[in-house]
């Protein structure tokens, strides 16, 4: 059996991560000891040792769907949100005054072609006020892309929302030279899943039992109030984005 949760896994809130992971698998007799963080993530999510990972939307409506099996969905909170979702926070530098359609004649930064927050929700958003990317800077990860425009080398980015609080709270100083001007709609937060055919009720009463169990310090830093059930039809629902042209 593998378990991974690597997609808030930030190097300094590794312990706090490791802590629920224990109480994750305190419910769960055959959970493996540790979580996997050695291994390709696309190996770990089709593996048919998966026992529970945490995805992203869009991996899981673009290719997974259909090959794994949906556990739950995590609810952060976050205000302005349903339950179970979350929005991308848009963010230029401290200073920058141009709106939106100015900041799109310049570079957006963006993570990944499959992450929903970093590229298909900024998209979307863009596309709904008629506009689109002038420019393209591909960084693999949102805290490159924080640092792509804190540097200059972008104009804006799409930062999970999530993201951005855990990283404002680890470094202030950084986080006060940034603008989050503006966010996108909210879509379903990134989802637990589990091998197909593995039946996902006991992960998700884990999964309950475990975050209700944390200390509050360990929600607050996790950014974690508990779960939430969507179908999977309301990640299929949302449509697959363009390729970016970079």
């Amino acid at each position: 059996m593998i378990a991974a949760l690597p997609m808030y896994d930030l190097p300094w809130l590794t312990a706090t991560t490791d802590r629920l992971w224990q109480a994750i698998r305190a419910g769960l007799p055959d959970a493996p000891p540790g979580l996997t963080r050695d291994r390709d993530l696309w190996e770990i999510w089709q593996s048919p040792d998966l026992l529970l990972a945490q995805t992203c939307g869009l991996p899981f409506r673009a290719r997974l769907h259909g090959h794994v099996t949906l556990v739950a969905s995590p609810d952060h909170g976050l205000p302005g949100c349903p339950p179970g979702h979350y929005v991308s926070q848009l963010i230029r530098r401290r200073g920058d005054t141009r709106d939106l359609a100015g900041l799109a004649q310049g570079v957006m930064a963006y993570n990944e072609p499959l992450s929903q927050s970093g590229w298909a929700a900024p998209v979307a958003h863009l596309a709904a006020h008629g506009l689109a990317p002038g420019g393209l800077l591909k960084t693999g990860a949102h805290l490159a892309s924080v640092a792509a425009v804190l540097d200059g080398r972008a104009d804006f980015a799409a930062i999970d929302a999530v993201t951005l609080t855990l990283f404002a709270r680890h470094d202030e100083h950084a986080a006060a030279r940034l603008d989050p001007f503006d966010r996108t709609a909210p879509t379903p937060a990134l989802p637990y899943v589990t091998a197909q055919g593995r039946d996902p009720a006991p992960l998700a009463r884990a999964l309950a039992r475990a975050i209700d169990g944390l200390s509050a310090q360990d929600r607050h830093a996790l950014c974690l109030r508990g779960i939430v059930h969507l179908p999977a039809t309301a990640y299929t629902a949302l449509p697959l984005p363009p390729a970016p042209k970079d």
